[in-house]
């Protein structure tokens, strides 16, 4: 069944892509090749991540928005990982705090200092290990203060109170891969999809499978829940590779933008921006990082693999007041959480504290990261031991492991052998006590 773009009148109807200056462009970055189906990219409004490509473990790299330009080879890194890194996620309430999964099957909490990194930085906040294989996804919860998700190879979904630096709850309801996973507005609803071909629509805290869609026609890749509306919107390919629905794709430069309504054709099509260069993937800037005296109502920053490039991409309302446009700013989610993990682990759902862009983006988060002291322990979820008899995945892991194991080995003999010759002199002085003539 073929789509074709329905127009209509909109507020967005002229809207139109610019590209920035080459000189407001990030240059010489060694963008990723990994082939993980992922953007490998996240912004704030005061920082840009990047994975890059590594030698002996996983790296990205963090730069201010504010250090365009062409960026040294040696510029410094977060390299703590022990294996490619897949996802990327900033923290939406405390800017300078940011999650990462990995192929070493970690995820990890890294605070980025205040104007960035001065040197490599190899020792994260929190490490979080509860995946049995890779990890390939990471999303913060939209509403709750320090809860986190993750989805790894091992098709569970752990939902982690960080508070605490433990898995609370596991969502095992997948048969394969999951491939995408989308909040409602208020985080009550957890939807993902999957390499089973299945839609699923979960209650998160629960791990209830509310709803679930058999997608056979239509391979779903990405999906989105749109705001308050109570839809989702897929993208994916047909049984013949053509695509459906498609609001970016990795395989061209265009960007194509719609409109969401709650009424018929509720899908409008509005414009498309072209460009050449194909893209790895997006960041997308936050609501409130834009400039709202441009009439800004996106900011994507596209990898372009090719070239080393990070082109910031800017979807512009034209409109001839230089005054605030409120039509096109709504109320939109802000800084400050609306629930404690407590909270929301006890049942509750509360909507996103919303904030102004009236007077553009000045207000920064009080919000602090602590960090959990941790003790080695076992992680038991549901009644299961995470971290029990968890194989190595490389081959680097597994030598490590060896070592380990040999060193353990040698030291063991050596309490061994400590401890007859403890037992043959208790045995001596035991038989000498026993010959003392005052035992006679």
């Amino acid at each position: 069944m073929s789509w074709r773009p329905q127009y209509r009148s909109s507020k967005f109807r002229n809207v139109y892509g610019k590209v920035a200056n080459r000189e407001h462009c990030f240059d010489g970055i060694p963008i990723t090749k990994n082939v993980h189906d992922n953007h490998f990219c996240a912004v704030n409004a005061r920082f840009l991540a990047i994975v890059t490509e590594s030698a002996g473990g996983g790296s990205f790299l963090v730069i201010p928005l504010e250090q365009t330009g062409r960026i040294e080879p040696n510029y410094p890194k977060v390299c703590g990982h022990q294996g490619n890194v897949l996802d990327i996620k900033w923290n939406p309430f405390i800017d300078n705090i940011i999650a990462s999964c990995s192929e070493d099957t970690s995820v990890r909490i890294w605070e980025i200092p205040e104007g960035g990194l001065k040197r490599n930085m190899t020792e994260a906040l929190l490490e979080l290990h509860g995946h049995s294989r890779r990890v390939g996804l990471v999303e913060w919860h939209p509403t709750t203060n320090n809860i986190l998700f993750s989805a790894g190879y091992d098709y569970k979904v752990l939902i982690w109170n960080l508070d605490v630096g433990e898995p609370v709850k596991m969502i095992d309801c997948h048969t394969d891969v999951i491939l995408c996973m989308s909040f409602n507005t208020d985080g009550s609803l957890l939807t993902t999809t999957c390499k089973d071909k299945k839609l699923r629509v979960i209650e998160p805290r629960s791990g209830r499978v509310l709803q679930e869609a058999n997608c056979k026609n239509h391979r779903v890749n990405r999906v989105v829940f749109l705001g308050n509306m109570k839809r989702l919107l897929t993208t994916g390919v047909s049984r013949w590779n053509t695509r459906q629905i498609a609001l970016w794709d990795q395989g061209d430069g265009n960007i194509r933008y719609y409109e969401i309504s709650t009424e018929k054709p509720y899908l409008s099509y509005l414009m498309e921006f072209r460009s050449p260069a194909p893209q790895k993937g997006l960041g997308v800037m936050p609501k409130h990082g834009l400039d709202v005296s441009a009439c800004e109502v996106f900011r994507f920053y596209k990898l372009v693999t090719l070239k080393g490039l990070i082109e910031p991409i800017s979807m512009i309302v034209p409109r001839r007041s230089d005054s605030y446009q409120e039509d096109i700013y709504p109320m939109t989610p802000g800084t400050e959480p609306a629930l404690t993990p407590d909270e929301w682990l006890g049942g509750i759902n509360r909507d996103p504290v919303l904030m102004s862009l009236k007077e553009g983006y000045k207000k920064s988060s009080k919000m602090v990261f602590k960090a959990p002291i941790k003790e080695k322990k076992s992680v038991v979820v549901n009644g299961i031991d995470l971290l029990e008899n968890v194989p190595p995945r490389t081959e680097n892991e597994l030598l490590r492991m060896f070592f380990r194991q040999q060193d353990e080995i040698r030291r063991l003999k050596e309490e061994l052998a400590q401890k007859d010759i403890r037992i043959r002199q208790l045995q001596l002085e035991l038989k000498n006590l026993r010959n003392s003539p005052k035992n006679c």
